[in-house]
């Protein structure tokens, strides 16, 4: 099996996504879960080899990566004239010319991704847009503050106006193998959240081991995840290839046995045009098409973009583009 796509009918390949609604706790599932880390590390290290895309392929590919960004910005001196100027950036995230040339005048970024404080200004700058408003919530990025706050956190994002919940879990509860406890905490997240969608961050730098990484992927889809994601950005290690593997893969046999897409987020560490390809191409490989659209697969980015215009650039021109010509804002 290459693909997903073997199991869906056009029909299913083009709809809509349902939101995941979750199931209850299937403990033998969790507890069968395994993740080898050698074959794992060798299946991810064979990728940036075996695929390359060229001229007008790697445009069209950068392209599809753009879609898919949910621009960042979480830092503590965020201003609203920053976010603002991001939100700028979001609706028109390259140089119109280099859009005009590429046609794809229309490109626009899958989200912008801000602190609670944020989310006002944002929504404002995005008004008729489409593009989505994103908040990290939960006491980002520790996950530490009391549960209640955690969860009121969430619904007064949801009432600001935020589209999407960007929750952290809490890693202890992998940790202890308290999975009991991860559940009905993310099923907690899931109710405040409301409409908005969800995406359960793991962190998984800080979870110890690779098994530890796809149970908490598979309880976080359990408990009604609309995406699981990678990292908060903070960490030491962020997201990397062997980790997206085994939580790629953990969604694979979420929609095997449940019929439900779960979305897939990698966040954190990916700077590069060429790093974006690499995830890109493990995704199609992985899940396939219906997976590289931004309703089921987003970058956590705020420097990619500014690489992947010089790209651009580049393809358009012929000529590499100094870095500071490409602002995020």
């Amino acid at each position: 099996m290459d693909t997903l796509e073997l199991h869906m009918t056009p029909s299913v390949v083009d709809a809509p996504v349902v939101r995941n609604p979750g199931m209850d706790l299937d403990m033998d599932w969790v507890m069968r879960t395994r993740a080898n880390r050698s074959a794992i590390e060798r299946r991810a290290g064979t990728l940036p080899g075996r695929r390359s895309v060229k001229k007008d392929y790697q445009a069209a590919w950068l392209a599809r990566a753009i879609s898919c960004i949910d621009l960042t910005t979480l830092a503590g001196d965020d201003t609203e004239g920053r976010v603002r100027r991001l939100c700028a950036k979001a609706r028109q995230p390259v140089r119109a010319d280099l859009l005009e040339a590429i046609g794809l005048p229309d490109l626009k970024t899958g989200a912008v991704c801000v602190y609670h404080d944020m989310i006002p200004a944002a929504v404002d700058a995005l008004k008729g847009s489409g593009i989505p408003v994103a908040a990290v919530s939960t006491g980002f990025p520790a996950g530490l503050s009391p549960f209640h706050l955690r969860v009121a956190e969430i619904e007064e994002s949801v009432k600001a106006g935020a589209h999407e919940i960007d929750i952290v879990i809490s890693r202890r509860l992998v940790l202890s193998g308290d999975w009991q406890g991860l559940y009905d905490e993310m099923r907690a997240f899931r109710a405040a959240c409301g409409e908005a969608h969800v995406k359960a961050i793991l962190a998984t730098g800080e979870l110890g081991t690779l098994q530890n990484v796809a149970r908490a992927s598979l309880v976080c889809m359990m408990a009604g995840a609309d995406f699981i994601k990678t990292s908060t950005g903070k960490e030491s290690v962020n997201a990397t290839l062997p980790v997206s593997l085994v939580m790629i893969r953990a969604i694979r046999d979420y929609y095997e046995r449940t019929g439900m897409l779960v979305g897939y987020k990698p966040a954190g560490g990916i700077s590069k045009a060429k790093d974006s390809i690499n995830y890109l191409a493990l995704i199609k490989e992985e899940l396939g098409d219906r997976w590289l659209r931004p309703d089921l697969f987003r970058f956590g980015a705020s420097s990619l973009l500014g690489d992947i215009e010089r790209q651009l650039e580049h393809h358009v021109t012929g000529a590499y583009s100094a870095s500071w010509r490409h602002a995020a804002g």
